[in-house]
């Protein structure tokens, strides 16, 4: 039999395929398992309107708004192949959409973790975030992340006046244009905003401690592997209970989670009273469901 002999065939009872029928299931199963654990894209969609490119991104986004209310998309650095890619895929869906686009992650822009973030230092200290320092920190961590959550919250904490400084080894500027939006945004609000490559100087008086590993520019050209020889260059790059203790301010955890502990931040500084790690995780539920609610118009 043919894969094709399944298309539009029901599947209400388990009595309604043979046996044959199941064993094809089984077998695209297992193609489209092995897709997802080798991180094969296999997603059809093209930014490009040309023959054989794959199904436009116009096509798709005026065939998905007839289901829904809304749309969430997530694309991640892993699922792009350049800087930038993730987030033009959700400003092109929102071109030819007539309903909302939420962005559940890209590679330059988290906006849902941002809220969260803000929300959570606003809840913690009684809504007096403006003029408060929040260092955002590159860590240490073999794990390669991206840019979208650091550049997120330092630009969420320059919008409400903080007194914002990303803290990177050299090698680690993250994207020029996000980081002069923070600069106009620190401006305008009556905060700051700062780029230093010396942590502990960096660290001094902080209230609140974002430790994030993220990876270089060239993260594209250069490959994961060298990305990791470079970060191991900065193990010492980590916010550790001592650098805690020695701040002269609460230094508070603001964390997005999953947090490497031991490398990223100490686990005693994952635990401690100062962390606000679980706090932020529940919030997110509740700030993702207020902007469902806002967006969707009241529908839910």
């Amino acid at each position: 039999m043919s894969w094709f002999d399944l298309a539009g065939r029901d599947l209400i009872s388990e009595l309604d395929w043979t046996k044959e029928e199941y064993d094809v299931a089984m077998k695209v199963t297992d193609q489209l398992k092995g897709a997802y654990y080798s991180r094969t894209p296999h997603m059809r969609l093209s930014l490009e309107d040309k023959p054989g490119a794959g199904e436009t991104v116009k096509d798709t986004a005026e065939a998905m708004e007839r289901y829904c209310d809304g749309i969430g998309i997530r694309l991640l650095d892993d699922a792009v192949e350049h800087y930038g890619q993730g987030d033009l895929v959700m400003q092109k869906f929102a071109e030819h959409c007539r309903v909302p686009i939420i962005n559940m992650a890209s590679d330059i822009n988290h906006p849902c973790q941002s809220l969260t973030d803000i929300y959570t230092m606003h809840e913690k200290l009684d809504g007096a975030v403006k003029g408060k320092k929040i260092v955002i920190m590159w860590a240490w961590s073999p794990w390669i992340r991206g840019w979208c959550s650091v550049q997120g919250t330092a630009l969420i904490s320059s919008l409400y006046g903080m007194n914002v400084v990303v803290a990177n080894p050299p090698e680690y500027d993250l994207d020029p244009k996000v980081m002069q939006d923070c600069r106009d945004l620190a401006a305008a609000s009556g905060g700051s905003f700062e780029i230093s490559h010396n942590l502990d100087k960096a660290l001094d008086g902080a209230a609140v401690v974002f430790p994030r590993n993220w990876f270089t520019k060239d993260r594209y050209e250069i490959g994961k592997e060298k990305e990791a020889e470079i970060a191991k260059k900065y193990v010492s790059w980590k916010y550790s209970t001592e650098r805690q203790k020695k701040l002269g301010a609460p230094g508070h955890l603001l964390q997005c989670m999953p947090v490497d502990r031991g490398n990223e931040a100490d686990a005693e500084v994952c635990d401690n009273k100062l962390s606000w790690i679980l706090d932020q995780a529940e919030n997110r539920l509740h700030t993702q469901k207020a902007i469902l609610t806002l967006t969707m118009g009241g529908r839910l």
